[in-house]
């Protein structure tokens, strides 16, 4: 209805043929929906769809009325640019469907929809997105083993237990130009042979688990202990978007030729929505099945995945990538599978054993090892191997350094023995214990010295005030947490003291720990009903194409008409306009040359004025000794050089192609929307 009249009535006549006047637009829209929802039209809608425009039709529904442009993005190398656009407008011409235009931002967006009248031979399509979504079942696949080879994920919990007691144990991470020590570059090539250091560490700067402090790398133990809180699935979706994150930050740091400096609480929000999106694909995948690329890719697109994200097909693959480093998917020769994220559970007796000691002092963590189990050995123990083993080894200054956190022989020994299952040598457990000796003997202590004259030192026993003391250090002097200081005088306070020596600036205290869980947020474990992906499938259409074309053909032999007038209807059979012979025989025919090939220098020349004068896209192939090359794009000028027509293309990608017209072997003009100009 709100098409331009000649637009408007030229689409009604490949309907009616002529149209009886007066003209009534709302009459001829009755008329035209009475027309399309009569049961042998639908019936021939239905046998006309084939397996192309059922993607279409499925797209634009999972998609929800999208964008011209999502569509190309959602189809990015599974249809060139010219099909997709020749599907939408040969899908508009038969009343599949309709383009309509919103304002946004002062822009004009020009969205896809399906037809409401055809909805009962439309919406079992579109409810059934297996087709844009293909899968094969993992027990039916026939990979070649010898081009599958199984590949270690560059993350996960060993590895983030591994990085912790490397980063903690160089203290000197960064030159003081910027970027990796080569010393420190060189030990991770060794420790870690196949993780890019870089932007792994970068990733976990920007997840907050590590933080710079000049030429310094230190962990952040409190927001890795808080890391432990969440899944297995939801630390490794965070850990590929802090990858992304911090690509990004790169893109944008080296486009602004800055600094490679971020803050992680200025990156959360995009964080989140990447840790989110991975989250959501990794759920539609079936860890049964077995996923080409291109079908990953455009689960990314689904507005399930896709939230308050610009997903383009460069970022949908960096997706992958990230997905991919961090194991929650892998590579089986053309295809990519789910990887099983379930939570390990701390070893307990009877469960599997989590670690081995090797030699005397190195013990191997097995792949079953809890997240927290490894980051406690990470704690007091240094990493010597991290590839497709990782192991850890116990020596003094790595005990001294869990010492110095807090840690006791007694507890690191109850871990170890826990999970080895009672493996540790006699040996092993004497030294530990010597080591505390020996850290005890002599101690520089950091913290909250509180003094009580020997009147007060009743106070020290009070309940409140009990519980903060760390350690008593001489008759009327203790020790308690640098953080306290606040909660000590509140304590002083309550027992009476009504004056308190406060020297030295008080410090306030560490962030909360909900700001933490602020940080990492839980993300969803499920997806709607309406994004599950349908198994059933549909049988392709398009079965009786062929037989109705046939049979049209056969009318259309019949009727006494003009060459152009023939080919014109020929034309509109085979594009599947022709839904009932009475279209046929009372047809008002405009005859359209579409094409022109090889020796018709006239006809090519005659269709690249009709696209000059209309901005028309047009496909010109160009032979070639191995295979055809075809270029798609927008005519600009038609140029007369010498004796020879050049035709002046606007690329679609980009630039501009002078392409003489005897150099062409087909020049086809691509049919514009109806809804356009």
């Amino acid at each position: 209805m709100t098409l331009p009249e000649n637009a408007f009535f030229e689409l009604l006549r490949t309907v009616f043929g002529k149209i009886k006047t007066p003209f009534s637009k709302q009459v001829l829209m009755n008329d035209l929906e009475r027309f399309l929802l009569r049961d042998d039209i639908k019936n021939n809608i239905n046998n006309y769809l084939n397996h192309d425009d059922c993607l279409v039709i499925a797209a634009v529904a999972v998609l929800n009325e999208p964008a011209l442009g999502d569509l190309e993005a959602f189809f990015a190398g599974e249809l060139s640019y010219t099909a997709l656009h020749d599907l939408i407008v040969n899908l508009e011409e038969r009343f599949i469907i309709y383009r309509f235009f919103e304002e946004d931002h002062n822009r004009r967006i020009s969205r896809l929809a399906l037809n409401p009248v055809l909805e009962p031979v439309l919406a079992p399509i579109a409810a059934d997105i297996s087709l844009l979504f293909p899968s094969i079942a993992a027990n039916e696949a026939h990979t070649d083993r010898e081009q599958t080879t199984p590949v270690k994920a560059l993350v996960d919990d060993r590895i983030l237990a591994a990085l912790l007691s490397f980063v903690s144990r160089n203290k000197l991470f960064f030159r003081a130009g910027g970027g990796i020590r080569q010393k420190v570059d060189n030990t991770a090539k060794t420790l870690f042979p196949d993780l890019p250091m870089e932007t792994v560490i970068g990733g976990m700067r920007v997840l907050g688990l590590f933080f710079d402090e000049g030429e310094t790398l230190v962990p952040d133990y409190r927001r890795f202990t808080a890391f432990g809180n969440l899944s297995r699935r939801e630390r490794m979706a965070y850990c590929a978007a802090g990858i992304l994150a911090y690509a990004d930050s790169r893109e944008g740091a080296a486009a602004a030729q800055n600094a490679d400096t971020f803050s992680p609480w200025l990156l959360r929000t995009k964080v989140h929505n990447y840790a989110e999106i991975i989250s959501r694909l990794y759920n539609l995948m079936d860890p049964e099945r077995l996923y080409p690329h291109t079908t990953i890719r455009k689960l990314a697109y689904l507005p399930e995945c896709g939230r308050d994200v610009n997903i383009d097909k460069n970022n949908s693959d960096k997706i992958i990538d990230a997905m991919k480093k961090t194991g929650m998917i892998v590579n089986e020769a053309t295809t990519w599978r789910r990887m099983p994220l379930t939570e390990s559970v701390p070893s307990k007796e009877g469960g599997s054993v989590a670690i081995v000691m090797d030699t005397p002092n190195t013990l191997l963590v097995y792949p079953e090892i809890a997240y927290n189990d490894a980051i406690s050995i990470a704690a007091f123990a240094d990493v010597i191997e991290a590839g497709m083993t990782v192991r850890f080894e116990l020596n003094r200054d790595s005990a001294v350094q869990a010492f110095n956190r807090g840690f006791s022989a007694a507890a690191i020994i109850e871990l170890l023995q826990r999970l080895s299952h009672n493996r540790i040598g006699e040996n092993v457990l004497f030294t530990l214990r010597d080591w505390e000796k020996r850290h005890g003997d002599v101690a520089l202590r950091k913290g909250l010295v509180l003094t009580l004259a020997p009147e007060q030192r009743h106070l020290a026993e009070t309940k409140a005030l009990a519980k903060l003391i760390v350690e008593t250090l001489a008759p009327g002097v203790y020790l308690l947490p640098e953080s306290m200081e606040e909660k000590a005088a509140q304590a002083l306070s309550k027992a009476g003291v009504a004056i308190i020596a406060r020297r030295g600036e008080c410090r306030s205290e560490e962030p909360a720990s909900d700001t933490l869980r602020h940080f990492f947020q839980p993300l969803p474990d499920n997806v709607s009903p309406a994004a599950k992906l349908s198994r059933t499938g549909r049988m392709d259409g398009g079965s009786s194409t062929p037989i109705l074309i046939d049979n049209f053909h056969s009318i259309l032999k019949q009727m006494r008409l003009s060459g152009e007038a023939r080919d014109e209807l020929a034309a509109r059979i085979d594009r599947r306009l022709v839904l009932c012979e009475s279209q046929l025989k009372d047809a008002v025919v405009r005859y359209e040359k579409l094409e022109a090939r090889g020796l018709d220098y006239v006809g090519k020349a005659l269709i690249a004025k009709q696209a000059l004068a209309m901005q028309s896209p047009v496909e010109a192939v160009l032979p070639g000794k191995e295979k055809q090359e075809r270029i798609f794009g927008i005519p600009k000028a038609l140029e007369k050089v010498g004796s020879e027509s050049v035709l002046v293309l606007e690329l679609l990608d980009e630039g501009e192609m002078r392409i003489p017209l005897g150099k062409i072997s087909l020049l086809r003009r691509i049919k514009k929307s109806i809804f356009e100009g």
